[in-house]
This record gives structure tokens, C-alpha cells and sequence, in this order.
């Protein structure tokens, strides 16, 4: 068996545990073997370019790509073992633009390559140069936005930069704009490829990946993540092609797919266009009255709180970004762990995007071993809230907000929420009365059976925790009398 023949294997096998990756990803008990499948999945495929590598460059230039990747899987076990959970939106961002400007490198150096040595060197065949020359072009716009984009989603996620979105005088007009130019730019790189283009079009694609994603208004980010995932996937695509990489293309597919799918759900799920989406128009201004008050709230201590759970026969936790950056998945798990030993039906009600990233509630609730079978979708508590005791708001609000179905103009409205107002009574867990993440006030906050309890979210669940009363021994049964 030739090198070539084995590393064409390899990319296969490599290519089906990225698919085997992708399915176990999809379920909660599965998802640690689909992590696995695709940490084999890349070893493989790295051993696999190396090997077939080895054949047609230099010693020196192998020893060249293990360096690197010796260096950047230090680099990324580093930074992975770093990252607090409540950092990952903002991380994945920012991998997403070392994907984007790998392509746009690729694509350069392709296209660099081409006009030095000739396709004759490049093992390109004459009729099959403008086909590359658009390959080169379209990887490169591609790449580029998915560049920008991620860096101006990571710097809103990590708030270095204000997540309201900006609105330039026809923005759609520009965006369209610079749809129509890079379409009529690609046209004439194909017919009359040179340097001057090649600026243009990296450029161009650049501004537009930025506008696209400042466009956009924090509350959407979530959205904006997985979309973003999606543009990474085909920008790789794209280098596949260029490189003449079969796995490159199969895995770059694979993401792009995956990710646009992802967003579409998420997009279902906001009530959000996915058109609107994909061309960055739906951002919406934050009002700037939002955070002011409609009412007056009522306190809740945590030990009059641990008596309302006491006394309840159901209660459903609605966990947000707040329990995240909180830290209190794992007071929560005890909590619900010593409520069900009372006799008391305790679920969880996840929003779709609750966080700031897709999955991320449920991975936070994983890591502190809340039974899955009780981590239920939006869709699935949605109905159960009148007929529940009592919910724990944890450091959620736009996902909760009774605006987006009672308030039309409110820029969330439309939005499904949890419609956690129509329990009993509401606790909800917060530091203070500012808005959410969107910029919009929640009128739950004022409603007669909803109650504010103040204070970091870890601390405020132990306080629960210590006050809740013991769970009443359950003594054996009479023996029967003989």
C-alpha cells in the first residue's frame, strides 16, 4: 500500500468519525463518545496530511508542520483548560476566525502560487484554471467575512465593545451592495485574474463580514455563534478545494451544514428570519427607556423561599446566563437533588439560546450531573407552567419575558419565551433590576406573583440549601400482624 492510497483511507475512516461525532453530539448520553469520535477524527487526519505531505516536500518543511502542531495543540490545550464556561461563546468566536483566516491565506498563496511557477507546476490543468481562479476568489470573500464577523462577535461577547447594533443609513443597501460588487468582482478575476482584485475583494469582504455581525444586537449573538460556525465550515470547504484536500472539503461541508441547520432552529426559535440572518439585517435597536421601571417589585429572602419550595408539589428551574456566570450549576443540582428527595417533581425549562451559546445551559447542568430524563426544552415545559408550584428563574431574563407575547412593539416581541408567569409563584434570582442582555425591561419582574430575590446566584441557592428543612424520614412500613 503506497502512502497515497493510505492516506486516502485514512481521510475516509477520518470522515466517518466526524459524522459519528456529529450524531453523538446530538444527544446528552452520547455526547462525551461523539467528543471522542472527533478528537480521533482529527488525529487521524493530521497523521494522515503528514504522511502524504512527507512524500512531496522536504524534510525540513515536515518537521516545519509538526512544530506547528505541536505548538498550536499546546496552545489550544492552554487556553481550554483556562476557559471558565461562561468564557466559551466568546472562545469559539475567536477559533471561528482562525478558521476564516486560514482560508484567506490559502487562498492567497494559491493564487500567489499559480502566477509564479504556472499551472503546468501547479498540476492544474489549463482548462481547469478559471475554475481555480473562482475557487481562489469565493474562498477568499468567504474566508474573510468569517474573519471579521467572529472578531466583532468576539469583542461584543466579551463586552469590550457595546453589543447594541449599529445602524448605518441603508445598511441592507450596503450589504446588498457588496453582494452585487463581489459577484461582478469574481466575474472579472475569472475572465482577468490580478493582484489589484485579489486586494479589492479581501477588502471588500472584510468591511462586509464586519458590518454583517455589527449589525446585529447582543440579545441575537447566540444566533450569530452558530451562524458564524456555519461560515467557518464553508470557508474550510473552500481551502479543501484549493488544496486539493478531499477531508478538508468532506469535514468543511460537514461544519457548514451542521451550523446552518443549527441556525435555522435557533432562528425558528427567536421567531427570526434566517435570511435576515445570514445577511445581518436583523439586528434591533435596543430602546434607550428600557431599562426603567413599570411597577414595583417584591423581595423574597432565601428563607422564605426555601419555605415556598417546601410546601410545593412541582417546580420547574429556568436557568440563564446568570447561573453561568455564577457558577451555581452545582448548588442547583443539590437543590434539585434534595427537593425530589422530599417527594417534589423538579424539572428543568431550557430556552433554545439561554445563555450566550447554543447548548449552553445543558452542558453547564451535565457538568453538575442533573439527570437528563428532567432537562426538558422549551417546547416541552412550555405547557406545564400553570399547573407548577413554583419557578426558579436563575439568572435568566429575555428568554422570559412576557413582553415578546403580550407588548408588540417590544423589540423581542414574537420572540417564544418560557411562560414561567403562569405558575403559582415565581422566584426570580438576580443581582439587580438592570436589563437583560438585549436591553429590554421585563415586566415579569412586577407581576403579583412574581418576587425578586437580590444577590449572587451561587450564594443565594446555599442559602436556600441551608434553610430548607430535611426531608421527613420515610419509616418502613407496619409489619402485618400475624
Amino acid at each position: 500500500m503506497t502512502s497515497t492510497t493510505a492516506s486516502h483511507a485514512a481521510d475516509l475512516v477520518a470522515a466517518l468519525l466526524f459524522i459519528f461525532s456529529l450524531a453523538g453530539l446530538s444527544q446528552h448520553r452520547t455526547s462525551r463518545a461523539g467528543v471522542v469520535y472527533g478528537i480521533a477524527g482529527m488525529a487521524l487526519a493530521l497523521v494522515a496530511t503528514v504522511v502524504l505531505a512527507a512524500d512531496s516536500i522536504s524534510a525540513g518543511a515536515v518537521a516545519l508542520i509538526l512544530l506547528a502542531m505541536v505548538l498550536g495543540g499546546a496552545a489550544g490545550l492552554w487556553r481550554a483548560r483556562k476557559v471558565e464556561m461562561t468564557q466559551m461563546p466568546e472562545l469559539i468566536a475567536v477559533l471561528h476566525s482562525f478558521v476564516g483566516l486560514a482560508a484567506v491565506l490559502v487562498g492567497w498563496d494559491s493564487y500567489l502560487e499559480v502566477e509564479s511557477h504556472g499551472s503546468a507546476q501547479t498540476r492544474i490543468a489549463a482548462d481547469l484554471l478559471r475554475i481555480h481562479h473562482a475557487e481562489v476568489f469565493i474562498g477568499i470573500f468567504i474566508g474573510a467575512v468569517t474573519f471579521t464577523g467572529s472578531i466583532v462577535a468576539f469583542l461584543k461577547l466579551s463586552a469590550r465593545i457595546n453589543s447594541r447594533p449599529l445602524t448605518l443609513p441603508g445598511k441592507n443597501a450596503l450589504n446588498l451592495g457588496a453582494l452585487a460588487a463581489f459577484v461582478g468582482l469574481t466575474v472579472w478575476f475569472t475572465v482577468s485574474p490580478n493582484l489589484p482584485l485579489m486586494i479589492v475583494v479581501t477588502l471588500l469582504a472584510l468591511a462586509l463580514g464586519w458590518h454583517l455581525v455589527a449589525s446585529i444586537g447582543g440579545g441575537d449573538m447566540p444566533v450569530v455563534v452558530s451562524m458564524l460556525n456555519s461560515y467557518s465550515g464553508w470557508a474550510a470547504a473552500a481551502a479543501g478545494f484549493l488544496l486539493d484536500n478531499n477531508l478538508l472539503i468532506v469535514t468543511g461541508a460537514l461544519v457548514g451544514s451542521s451550523g446552518a441547520y443549527l441556525s435555522f432552529i435557533m432562528c425558528k426559535a427567536m421567531n427570526r428570519s434566517f435570511i435576515s440572518v445570514i445577511a445581518g439585517g436583523f439586528g434591533i435597536e435596543a430602546p434607550t427607556g428600557g431599562a426603567e421601571e413599570e411597577g414595583e417589585h417584591r423581595e423574597i429572602r432565601a428563607e422564605e423561599t426555601a419555605e415556598l419550595l417546601a410546601a410545593a408539589t412541582s417546580v420547574v428551574i429556568t436557568p440563564g446566563y446568570g447561573m453561568a456566570v455564577a457558577q451555581a450549576q452545582h448548588p442547583v443540582a443539590e437543590l434539585t437533588r434534595r427537593l425530589r428527595e422530599r417527594g417534589v417533581r423538579v424539572r428543568f425549562g431550557v430556552h433554545p439560546v439561554a445563555g450566550r451559546l447554543p447548548g449552553h445551559m445543558n452542558v453547564l447542568l451535565a457538568e453538575a450531573k442533573v439527570p437528563y430524563d428532567i432537562v426538558l426544552e422549551m417546547d416541552e415545559i412550555n405547557d406545564d407552567f400553570a399547573d407548577t408550584s413554583v419557578v426558579l428563574v436563575i439568572g435568566a431574563n429575555d428568554t422570559v419575558n412576557p413582553a415578546a407575547t403580550d407588548d408588540p412593539s417590544s423589540p423581542i416581541a414574537g420572540m417564544p419565551v418560557l411562560k414561567v408567569w403562569e405558575a403559582d409563584q415565581v422566584v426570580v434570582f438576580k443581582r439587580s433590576m438592570a436589563s437583560g442582555y438585549a436591553g429590554v425591561q421585563n415586566p415579569l419582574f412586577f407581576r403579583e406573583n412574581s418576587s425578586m430575590l437580590f444577590g449572587d446566584a451561587k450564594q443565594s441557592v446555599e442559602a436556600i440549601l441551608a434553610a430548607l428543612p430535611a426531608a421527613p424520614e420515610r419509616r418502613p412500613a407496619a409489619a402485618a400482624v400475624r
